[in-house]
Formats: C-alpha cells, sequence, structure tokens
C-alpha cells in the first residue's frame, strides 16, 4: 500500500508541474514517441525536487542498501541533478559520466574520484532502450569500478529494463509509464484517447 501511495504521490507532483506532453518527440534513443515526460524541469520547482530525491533515497535504503554502494554516478543532462541531490543526502561521493572522453585535461569520461572496486550506483531521469546507462556502466567499469545497479524515476517499459539485464545491471525505479498513464487518467490529468496513445506505444517496444 506504501508503494502504491507513493506511485499516486509521484504521479500528483508530475501532473502539478507539468511534465508530460503530447505531439511528436524524437528520443535519446532515436525513436519517435507520441508522448514525452519532461522530468529536466524537476529541479525548476524546489518542492517537487526535494520530493523526489526523498523518495529515490527511501528506495535506494529499500531496495538497494546505502552500505552497498560507495558511490553515486548521474547521466548527463537530466540524471545529473537527481542523482546529486540524492548524494548530498545520502553523503556519498557524486560522480557523473560524460557522453564522451573530454579532449583536454584529464581526458576521461568519469568525473570525480573512482577508486579501483568503488560500487558505484547509476542514477537517470527515466529509461527507454538503456543505451545511455548501458555506455555509463561501461565507463565506470573500464576505469575499475563496479556497477550493478541503475536507478531511475521513470521506466519507459520500451526494453532498457532488458537491455540493462544483459549488461548485468539490475534497474530499479519509481514508476513505469503504464503506471502513470492509469493514474493520470484516474485523477482526470488525461483522457482515455491519451491514455490509449500511451499504452500503444509501450506495447510497441
Amino acid at each position: 500500500m506504501e508503494k502504491e501511495a507513493m506511485k499516486a504521490e509521484l504521479c500528483r507532483i508530475l501532473n502539478k508541474i507539468g511534465a508530460l506532453k503530447f505531439g511528436a518527440f524524437k528520443l535519446t534513443s532515436g525513436k519517435v514517441s507520441p508522448y514525452y515526460i519532461d522530468l529536466r524541469i524537476v529541479p525548476s520547482f524546489p518542492d517537487a525536487f526535494q520530493r523526489i530525491c526523498d523518495l529515490y533515497v527511501k528506495l535506494i535504503k529499500k531496495d538497494i542498501g546505502v552500505d552497498n554502494l560507495d558511490r553515486i554516478a548521474g547521466i548527463p543532462t537530466a540524471g545529473i541533478p537527481l542523482a546529486s541531490l540524492t548524494a548530498y543526502h545520502l553523503k556519498k561521493p557524486f560522480l557523473y559520466i560524460r557522453p564522451t572522453e573530454r579532449l583536454h585535461g584529464r581526458e576521461r569520461r568519469v568525473e570525480g574520484i573512482l577508486l579501483p572496486g568503488n560500487r558505484v550506483l547509476l542514477m537517470d531521469d527515466l529509461i527507454t532502450s538503456g543505451g545511455s546507462l548501458r555506455r555509463a556502466a561501461e565507463a565506470i567499469r573500464t576505469e575499475g569500478g563496479v556497477v550493478t545497479d541503475a536507478l531511475v524515476l521513470l521506466d519507459r517499459e520500451e526494453g532498457g529494463k532488458e537491455n540493462l539485464a544483459k549488461d548485468n545491471v539490475k534497474l530499479h525505479y519509481l514508476l513505469t509509464t503504464s503506471e502513470a498513464a492509469y493514474k493520470l487518467c484516474e485523477i482526470g490529468a488525461i483522457t482515455e484517447d491519451q491514455l490509449d496513445v500511451i499504452l500503444k506505444q509501450v506495447k510497441r517496444k
């Protein structure tokens, strides 16, 4: 019941800040989607930002275990503010992973202090195909870190969870697209036609 209440609260927050948009959106994965949940705007709403990070912290403590991780890494760009605030609350060192290596300075993809054997939790706003998280896991492992878990706010249910599993990374999430769609429809935030649009996209994976 507690988990259902959390999901309902999260949907109310996303509705309040106007995160859900309908149209034609090209995603990072290259797919075109008829809807978009813009989680990049979350830090522009301090109360929502704080509450969502509180929910991240609860999930980490319950499902992963604070003692089972040494570092938290954010995926640019949307994952960085979420991961940094979460790391601050858990008193864990923060890293972020560049999409490509720097061509100057240390010429590394991983920014921050990463020691061999450090267990790193990857964090992003959402997952579609999982490409960004898989590349981040590879970068961490290349520099001697250990990655077994990734955490997102939203699983778009388009193959990302399964793709991460191929790299031995377990996906944790606060909410799935289907759960969000049904709850938003229940509270009248979207119509049944819009619900169908979202569910059809999920089934197309």
